[in-house]
């Protein structure tokens, strides 16, 4: 089914474009419902959630320690669960307008013409555009705390108040205040197949043994790699380590332990000067609720006549939130011989 509203224009429709009306808002429904079958950069990387509210708040706890053993006819000792950081994701609002104007709906004499078909069709394009894009520019962008997306300011620190990607993610509760972890990292990654499938090996044992606020180990498996989408050479190089059976490169028969671990994504829009990628556990994504995108308002779609030029025009509103909770279910890596500010090495 689309998820976005549909409303009849007010009044009595003009005799020319009520014979239009019903055609562009079939054309409307049929392409979101195409658009909506195409899995994107959000779907895959981002928990996407309903809201209700202007904002949504994520509260975090800490787990119960281990048990205890009590002697003979003695009580359990009381346990108790603190509140860690939480996280509040605003919606932002965008709009869109397209019109067709009195002139072109005269000249379409047989049916449509054929730019009355492609501006509906781009402008549901364009609302599937935006949601894709801004959840992949904030991936993009994960090194920094706030950025502007088309013109609306964004928050993209975590939880703690850091950037998603720091060397320096503090804990919440008070046995282990001071303490930092990382999860942004440089060093040699990518100067052979054979470094690139060590590297991927080191950095998926780091985020497996990111720790909870108890000081646990998570124990999560990276099984997602994300890399920019203008370094052929990276894209080549981690296909061939993430889909050999054996040691890429080697003459020695050695075992590939990267061998079918990895979902391959490049995303769009992330283009980079030097090698790097993220890595990510899907599972702790969801669990954690790491990347975060919550649908406020659907597409909101209006239409109706400008009494002072008689052109026909469409109307598009939608609010959204985008951002992150947690940084224990992702990573960065950059390939760097040299120290990288903010990160640590591998």
């Amino acid at each position: 089914m689309s998820n976005f509203i549909y409303s009849k224009m007010s009044g009595k429709n003009d005799p020319m474009f009520g014979k239009f009306e019903h055609p562009i808002k079939a054309l409307i429904e049929n392409e979101s419902n195409a658009c909506e079958k195409q899995k994107g950069v959000l779907d895959f990387l981002f928990n996407v959630e309903k809201s209700n509210r202007y904002a949504e708040t994520i509260i975090g706890e800490s787990d119960f320690d281990t048990f205890q053993s009590v002697k003979e006819g003695q009580g359990a000792e009381n346990d108790n669960v603190e509140t860690t950081f939480k996280k509040t994701i605003e919606h932002i609002t965008f709009m869109k307008e397209f019109t067709i104007t009195k002139e072109m709906a005269d000249d379409a004499k047989m049916g449509m013409g054929t730019n009355m078909k492609n501006k509906p069709r781009k402008f549901v394009r364009a609302y599937y555009k935006t949601r894709n894009k801004i959840a992949a520019w904030a991936l993009i962008n994960g090194t920094k705390t706030s950025g502007t997306f088309n013109k609306a300011v964004v928050d993209l620190s975590c939880n703690d108040g850091l950037a998603l990607f720091s060397n320096a993610h503090k804990y919440a509760t008070d046995k282990l205040k001071g303490k930092t972890q990382s999860n942004y990292f440089y060093g040699d990654l990518s100067s052979t197949a054979a470094k690139l499938e060590e590297a991927m090996g080191v950095l998926a044992n780091k985020l497996r043994n990111f720790k909870d606020e108890n000081g646990e180990t998570m124990e999560y498996v990276a099984d997602v790699i994300v890399i920019p989408c203008n370094r052929p050479k990276l894209e080549a190089m981690v296909k061939k380590v993430v889909g050999s059976e054996r040691t890429v490169g080697s003459d020695h028969n050695d075992i590939n332990t990267q061998y079918g671990n990895w979902t391959v994504v490049v995303l769009n829009g992330w283009e980079t000067e030097d090698d790097r990628f993220m890595i990510m556990s899907s599972e702790a994504n969801e669990n954690l609720m790491g990347n975060m995108f919550y649908n406020r308002v659907p597409l909101d779609i209006r239409n109706n006549i400008d009494d002072h030029t008689r052109n026909f025009y469409w109307n598009g509103y939608c609010r959204f939130g985008v951002g992150f909770n947690s940084w224990k279910h992702i990573l960065l890596a950059v390939n760097s011989s040299s120290a990288v500010t903010g990160a640590s090495s591998i």
